[in-house]
């Protein structure tokens, strides 16, 4: 389905405004794309119009950090091409000898959020926790625009980071594009990884191109979907510029009711704002990783077979979102020997880790203590 309204483009815009009688609205919308996306990318601009710049992300993080009480440290840690992984390490003394955590975020999110489940989680091992390259306060570089490529620079800066840190194996944890990056990774190192936990992933099944055939898309909304195809998934978000604050606060004022144990302003929303309004390098990436109405376009399920058979995995799902969990079952089917456990948080939604903390953070512990 998202393969035929990607190719759509331009034959279906066209044929489409040639039916409305304005052709020539199509050549101006194509150069006002062009000169949209150029400006866009103007680096000394941005801040500007954008009431943002690294220092406010930093501040804003060191506000949502405000609410941990285990103690940390906070660095950034080189890896190749001198980019930088922004990361947060729990490690106690009593804990070093423990499997370690380590935390993914998904799409568009940064290591503050997950503010409510740190102490829990590094009560009884290392913890670390990571800016995926691209987001947060980790280097923005510029992504390949192949789809694999890009995964691979994804995988690798994550592989690098493992050999800086020292960690010999650990128990990866991802949400969203964290739990696709940690399944693809652990298919290409398994013998770093002990555990796999997959919260609400993104990216594992194929598109529904079965159901394109029973029921086919509007030729409007292909022509639609060519014509906003260009445009990065946040793309909005900077383009309103001083109205960005506001706008995430009207369009997600679930986050600040998911962090409302920790705070009663606007610390949540004022991160996430500006977490995705600096250079967008991962999300470009995560555009050119997926096809039109967000499927992956390298789903992992029909390559689930170059993950290791003994790598146990549990995958986590919010009883409320709207991500079903179709996917998880597929994976215990496909690995009829392999320990795979499906978990539903009763009462979350897609983000599990906020909706429900206290019963996120026994689940995954308990997950853990199968490890050692």
């Amino acid at each position: 389905m998202a393969e035929q309204a990607a190719a759509a483009s331009p034959g279906v815009v066209q044929r489409v405004l040639a039916v409305l009688g304005a052709d020539s609205l199509l050549s101006g919308v194509r150069g006002y794309v062009d000169r949209t996306l150029r400006w866009w990318w103007i680096p000394n601009w941005l801040p500007s119009w954008c009431p943002t710049s690294p220092s406010q992300l930093a501040a804003a993080e060191v506000q949502i950090l405000r609410c941990v009480n285990s103690s940390f440290s906070q660095q950034h840690v080189p890896v190749s091409r001198g980019d930088l992984l922004w990361t947060l390490s729990f490690s106690s003394g009593s804990v070093k000898h423990r499997t370690p955590v380590v935390l993914l975020h998904g799409f568009g999110g940064g290591v503050g959020l997950w503010a409510q489940n740190l102490d829990a989680l590094s009560k009884g091992r290392p913890v670390f926790a990571l800016d995926l390259l691209g987001f947060g306060q980790s280097s923005r570089p510029v992504f390949s625009s192949n789809a694999q490529e890009a995964e691979d620079q994804f995988v690798e800066s994550i592989e690098q980071w493992r050999a800086k840190v020292g960690l010999e194996t650990m128990i990866l944890l991802g949400h969203n594009l964290g739990g696709y990056l940690a399944t693809s990774y652990t298919m290409k190192y398994p013998n770093r990884v002990a555990s796999v936990v997959l919260v609400e992933p993104w990216g594992f099944p194929e598109g529904p191109d079965t159901a394109e055939a029973d029921r086919p898309i509007p030729v409007w909304i292909k022509a639609l979907g060519a014509m906003f195809s260009p445009f990065n998934p946040l793309a909005g978000l900077r383009l309103v510029g001083p109205l960005g604050p506001s706008l995430v606060q009207t369009l997600r004022p679930d986050f600040k009711r998911k962090f409302s144990s920790m705070f009663s302003d606007n610390t949540v929303t004022e991160y996430i704002y500006h977490l995705n309004v600096q250079t967008p390098s991962g999300e470009t990436a995560f555009k050119n990783m997926s096809v039109p109405y967000g499927w992956a376009k390298r789903p992992l399920l029909p390559r689930l077979d170059q993950l290791a058979p003994a790598i146990p995995i549990a995958i986590i799902y919010g009883s409320r979102s709207s991500i079903d969990s179709n996917s998880g079952i597929a994976i215990q089917k496909m690995r009829p020997q392999s320990p795979v456990d499906i978990i539903t948080i009763h009462g979350a939604g897609h983000y599990v880790y906020a909706d429900q903390p206290d019963d996120f953070n026994s689940r995954v512990l308990q997950v853990c203590k199968k490890v050692d």
